[in-house]
């Protein structure tokens, strides 16, 4: 008979790793977004009142 438990407890493990990585790549991204010399310029992707991409 499997081990549930082990199992469930292994799985969790996994969960939080995965967390830490997706927290430590956000960070990076944050601390690259806001280290970066140049003015930061913010594009427009999608206008939400037309509910259509900005190239339609």
């Amino acid at each position: 008979m499997p081990d549930y438990m082990k199992m469930y407890f292994q799985l969790a493990a996994k969960v939080a790793d995965a967390i830490d990585l997706l927290q430590e790549a956000l960070e990076q991204g944050e601390d690259d977004f806001m280290s970066d010399e140049k003015e930061n310029t913010i594009v427009k992707l999608f206008d939400i009142k037309k509910g259509k991409d900005e190239d339609e």
